[in-house]
């Protein structure tokens, strides 16, 4: 991880920390053979620090935690999701612009 306000979901702590959590939550499913993923990487990590206390805002190794992929429909990658109280309220696919991604925080939020 590359930020200390990215936090790592895994197939073992998705529940608890992103279908249970009190605030919005934007989750990068990625790889690390990924380079789109990498280009998406630092912009992850400044939407972490900007939102920080707001949102959580984390990752998910594709290839370490199957389960949670496949239950989502993660058939490329990077794909960002945003919850709210346990459920998608926006998804996005591909290299997405931080302006967009920001955006779907703020409107999460209010």
């Amino acid at each position: 991880m590359a930020s200390e306000h990215v936090t790592e979901f895994t197939d073992n702590n998705f529940e608890s920390e992103v279908l249970q959590s009190d605030v919005p939550v934007l989750v990068d499913f990625w790889a690390e053979w990924c380079q789109p993923c990498r280009i998406l990487a630092p912009v992850i990590d400044e939407l972490a620090g900007e939102f920080s206390g707001r949102v959580k805002v984390g990752k998910v190794d594709t290839d370490s935690n199957r389960d949670v992929s496949v239950k989502y429909g993660i058939s490329a990658i990077p794909t960002v999701i945003l919850f709210k109280n346990g459920e998608v309220v926006d998804k996005f696919v591909g290299l997405t612009k931080k302006n967009d991604l920001a955006a779907a925080l703020t409107k999460a939020e209010g």
